[in-house]
């Protein structure tokens, strides 16, 4: 069975990053988690990559503060889909993580997301609706969602409007 491998680049990204798993546990998608450094534990991150793809994995996301290059590492690594997390961490609030993650070279592509949270669940439907171009089932469970989505909108209008009626 495949399977998303989210990593991160140190403990303190966690809250962030949990909400792409949260995203991807709420779709029935199998994931793992990993703290691995792109600058501190470069061979470490590399073997993990061989051994993920190895094991089935169809696609990682990386999440990484300041200019820190976590997906970056994991695509020279692979030919499956990388997603970078650009994390709202240091001096210059995400701004220095979202060009890092953002800038690559052709040929290394990561598809990068926004900054933070929201970012870090885009990631997870993103890698979601890449695992559903294969799967009907996965693909009915993103449109289930969306339709959550739409009525949780469409009831908030409504109160709104009631309200507004007052």
């Amino acid at each position: 069975m495949s399977f998303v491998a989210v990593l991160m680049g140190s403990e303190s990204d966690w809250p962030v990053m949990q909400n792409c798993t949260d995203v991807l546990d709420r779709l029935g998608i199998e994931n793992e988690v990993r703290i691995s450094s792109a600058h501190r534990t470069p061979q470490a991150t590399a073997a993990y990559v061989a051994d993920a793809v190895e094991r089935g994995c169809a696609a990682f996301v990386c999440g990484a503060g300041m200019a820190a290059h976590l997906a970056g590492a994991v695509a020279a690594h692979t030919v499956r889909p990388v997603i970078g997390v650009p994390i709202d961490s240091g001096p210059l609030s995400g701004l220095d993580a979202l060009l890092a993650t953002v800038q690559m070279p052709g040929g290394i592509p990561v598809a990068t997301v926004a900054v933070g949270k929201a970012g870090a669940r885009n990631a997870g439907y993103l890698a979601a609706q890449m695992l559903g171009v294969d799967d009907a089932a996965l693909a009915g469970r993103l449109e289930e969602d969306r339709e959550g989505n739409r009525a949780k909108i469409q009831a908030q209008n409504e109160r709104l409007q009631a309200e507004l009626r007052r």
